[in-house]
């Protein structure tokens, strides 16, 4: 598995509101600043980070086969011994919506099945 290795997080607001534009049809698509760069949520669920101004998409273990065979990287800010669960957009999506579209609707799911595992805190009484 190959890992990109982050050292200077920035985030251009070109680019997050190139990133923001395409990604509209997904829904109520909105972007927080987090840590130096910023995550990207559709319809309240966090399935997207732009660091760099590099877009990188959730991922699971299902999902990852189809992001390693499209020459996607790993998301990995604290070493490439630690990599995050967030791979880099394949090339040719950022070129083309739709193919975007496509990988970030898996992304999407992705995350929403991670969401629906955890278990739910019980407010103290």
């Amino acid at each position: 598995m190959e890992t990109l290795a982050v050292t200077d997080m920035a985030v251009s607001a070109d680019y997050r509101d190139f990133v923001l534009e395409q990604l509209a049809p997904l829904g109520q698509v909105t972007a927080r600043r987090m840590f130096g760069g910023v995550g990207i949520y559709a319809n309240g669920v966090f399935f997207a980070l732009i660091d760099d101004d590099v877009l990188y998409l959730k991922t699971d273990e299902s999902l990852r086969p189809e992001f390693e065979a499209a020459g996607c990287h790993a998301f990995a800010p604290f070493g490439a011994d630690k990599p995050m669960s967030y791979w880099t957009a394949p090339t040719d999506a950022l070129d083309d919506q739709d193919i975007l579209l496509d990988w970030a609707r898996k992304s999407l799911a992705a995350a929403a099945r991670k969401q629906d595992a955890k278990p739910r805190r019980r407010s103290p009484r």
